[in-house]
């Protein structure tokens, strides 16, 4: 599949993404990505964040590809009994692990626990091996129930702009060579 087939949705998480972060830069560069806007970025609610994602899914008129870092990958998680469109496939950044108490805000734990049934599209996960807010272990648990495939991202912290991750240029072709391989 072409970016250009494709309704892209960028998926941010808790206090959204910023000017220098890659889904930012993604967003600029691909036509057909658009970000799902939250109404509250700092202060989330599971049921408005997955209502929002469900909206803009049910919204498309190409194939969706589901692009979601941090906090966004639960709340897809969440969303999808609420999807009426296929999903051609799903790349997730930094899933953080939203049932460790340690987790703050403690709000964030409304998000939380994931589903672990198999996801009904191809998706990969990619994951830090130093991610302050979820393990690598963690990670690779979720992404093994989901059938998603685990991409090691090494020592990335949370992979965003504060980590050194605005250009990420490995992100740019591990996304490239996935969504080759997803059909229209």
């Amino acid at each position: 599949m072409k970016a250009s087939e494709a309704d892209i949705l960028i998926i941010p998480g808790y206090t959204n993404s910023g000017p220098n972060h890659w889904q930012t830069r993604w967003e600029a560069k691909l036509g057909t990505a658009r970000r799902v806007e939250q109404a509250e970025w700092s202060k989330p609610v599971r049921e408005h964040w997955t209502a929002r994602i469900a909206e803009e899914v049910n919204a498309s008129e190409r194939p969706v590809v589901l692009v979601a870092h941090s906090l966004g990958v639960p709340s897809v998680i969440h969303a999808i009994p609420d999807f009426r469109k296929p999903i051609a496939g799903a790349f997730f950044v930094a899933p953080p692990d939203v049932a460790n108490p340690a987790i703050r805000p403690k709000h964030l734990m409304t998000f939380g626990p994931y589903p672990r049934d198999p996801l009904p599209f191809p998706s990969i996960t990619v994951a830090s091996r130093n991610d302050p807010f979820g393990s690598f272990e963690h990670a690779d648990e979720i992404a093994n129930c989901w059938g998603s495939l685990l991409v090691d991202a090494g020592e990335s912290g949370h992979i965003n702009a504060e980590s050194g991750h605005g250009p990420w240029p490995e992100g740019t072709m591990v996304f490239a060579q996935f969504l080759s391989r997803l059909r229209p």
